[in-house]
């Protein structure tokens, strides 16, 4: 028999749940349906959310032949096998077969290469699925030639509708007395996607005629941690990304959660100690330098005393960090003074800044001029460090907070003009 998921796959738009923003009255893939002519496209979304589905639909709709390739399996033969078979197979001014390919991210560059004259002579309807952002795992070439929908995790409503579809319509279940009491946890532990949520039903009614689900029964059968983080996929970067800014941003309590949500989803520490000791210097910079002291003595902690019990100092340097003030004026210097060098190339040393170990050198004037700073008062003395023609080049400026204002108030006191802002 068919596991659940499989028997529940909808074959008309009319019964198919979620993605309204894309087949829903009016919406952009309803309308080409309903046109008879739809063009090459990419199906980003999590997994789940019926995208193989809604592809099977298009064909059966457009009445056209549907050819489907994985690409965990098939290889460049495979492709090209299936365009000849398009090409041979269609009819004068019939609408082009669909090529449908399961995980297209995991194409290699010469595979998704053998896709490109089919495409874009019309021989086939490309319809991709991936899971991974296209925009990184689909050659440029192939994505000019294809549009991208962005497909949503389905939401409490639909997830609802799935269920009562499902204990209502399915053959199999309409055998058993299935009460749905409580669905907070199935919901929860689906995580937005269909294919997970049907499988957990079939799981909780699978020994018993006579079935009443709750949240401690779902729980209590499943065991596992509920929450989606793949480590390697979209919403590592992400959440990454929203635990970043958070820091930048002075909220300790997104910090947290977010770092939180990274823990719980098995991430490695070593990479978030990483990310803080980046946040500490990137963000945090010169306005509060302890705090990349901080940031480090907590990777030091997480790599000698493991994990769980690194989460403490690790969150130490996070709350810390966001609590801060802020300065980001030394990443911007050295970035400005990176574009100089390339815009600028290689501008020689001035003589008296350079090295001079042996006599021709001497001779040649290196070194000459030179005015050693601990010999004069506070230790400064005004010099030209910079290249003939960057001499009065600025690169770091200083922002607004306590500590660099007192940096600044030096730099004026040594240099004068040309520190003024």
């Amino acid at each position: 028999m068919e596991p659940l998921a499989e028997r529940m796959r909808p074959h008309t738009l009319e019964d198919y749940i979620g993605q309204q923003h894309l087949v829903g009255e009016g919406a952009v893939l309803r309308k080409m349906i309903e046109a008879g002519r739809v063009s090459s496209f990419i199906l980003w979304g999590p997994p789940g959310v019926g995208k193989t589905t809604l592809a099977q639909i298009i064909a059966k709709r457009l009445e056209t032949p549907f050819y489907t390739l994985s690409a965990v399996t098939s290889g460049v033969k495979d492709v090209r096998e299936v365009i000849e078979k398009a090409r041979n197979g269609r009819f004068f001014n019939s609408a082009s077969p669909i090529l449908f390919i399961d995980e297209i991210h995991r194409f290699s560059k010469s595979q998704q290469d053998s896709l490109l004259g089919a495409v874009e002579k019309g021989i086939v309807t490309l319809i991709g699925a991936t899971t991974e952002n296209p925009s990184f795992e689909v050659i440029r070439p192939l994505l000019s030639r294809c549009q991208v929908y962005v497909l949503k995790s389905l939401d409490k409503d639909d997830l609802l509708a799935l269920l009562h579809n499902a204990i209502t319509r399915d053959v199999e279940l309409q055998k058993k007395h299935i009460n749905l009491k409580q669905t907070g946890a199935i919901l929860r532990y689906s995580g937005g996607d269909a294919r997970k949520l049907l499988n957990i039903l079939e799981l909780l009614v699978d020994d018993a005629e006579t079935v009443e689900i709750t949240d401690e029964m779902v729980e209590e059968r499943l065991q596992q941690n509920p929450l989606a983080y793949d480590k390697d996929g979209e919403m590592h970067y992400d959440i990454i990304s929203a635990f970043i800014k958070s820091i930048r941003g002075s909220d300790p309590d997104a910090a947290l959660y977010w770092m939180a949500r990274m823990i719980e989803g098995g991430e490695d520490p070593q990479f978030i100690a990483r990310r803080v000791i980046i946040s500490a210097a990137e963000d945090i910079g010169l306005a509060n330098p302890n705090a990349l002291l901080l940031a480090n003595a907590a990777f030091d902690a997480v790599m000698k005393i493991g994990w769980p019990e690194g989460r403490i100092p690790l969150a130490e340097a996070v709350v810390y960090l966001a609590t801060s003030p802020k300065s980001n004026s030394a990443y911007m210097g050295i970035d400005a003074a990176l574009s100089e060098v390339k815009a600028s190339g290689n501008q020689p040393v001035p003589l008296h800044l350079r090295n001079a170990p042996t006599k021709l050198m001497n001779e040649l004037g290196y070194g000459d001029g030179y005015k050693y700073s601990h010999d004069y008062p506070s230790h400064f003395v005004e010099q030209q460090y910079l290249p003939d023609s960057l001499t009065n080049k600025r690169f770091w400026h200083a922002q607004h907070s306590p500590a660099e204002e007192k940096q600044y108030q030096w730099m004026l006191q040594c240099w004068g003009k040309r520190f003024k802002e």
